[in-house]
């Protein structure tokens, strides 16, 4: 074989392995640059919903500390925010969520709470019902955050 035709493959072979691993590589970091996009867009999501959540859920706690009668539109607002982390989030925190409803379900055939009592409830801390589900949420950001360096 000549040496020429030898030289020739060899430059093309070269400049084959070359185009492809630049190739791949430009792949593999739009893929990267696509799933952090993804991830944050997901977080955002899940702040938005959680903030929404925790909103309606305070509304609903002290009104149902206050009142016998349920605030109706705000339970079924309670819910669909509820019914949306069911598609979006993770078991612990659908679980602490679920768990912040019923609660406040029970808590409206309980009798209503004087101002004294609720000052009693915020300084033992029974009156946060919503530490676990904030813990919960917490640590499904943190997962998130590992996923995503």
């Amino acid at each position: 074989m000549d040496a020429s035709i030898i030289s020739a493959l060899a430059a093309l072979t070269g400049a084959a392995v070359g185009g492809l691993t630049s190739g791949i590589a430009n792949w593999l970091n739009h893929r990267s640059q696509l799933r952090a996009q993804w991830l944050l867009n997901e977080k955002s999501r899940r702040q938005i919903l959680y903030r929404d959540f925790i909103e309606e859920a305070s509304r609903c706690y002290i009104d149902a500390l206050q009142h016998n009668e349920p605030d109706i539109p705000g339970l079924v607002g309670l819910y669909a925010k509820l019914s949306r982390m069911r598609t979006l989030s993770s078991r612990p925190v659908v679980h602490r969520g679920e768990d912040v409803a019923r609660k406040i379900l029970d808590t409206y055939l309980e009798p209503d709470k004087s101002f004294v009592e609720l000052r009693e409830m915020a300084v033992d801390g029974t009156i946060d019902l919503l530490q676990g589900f904030s813990d919960a949420c917490h640590d499904e950001f943190e997962e998130l955050r590992s996923k995503q360096f």
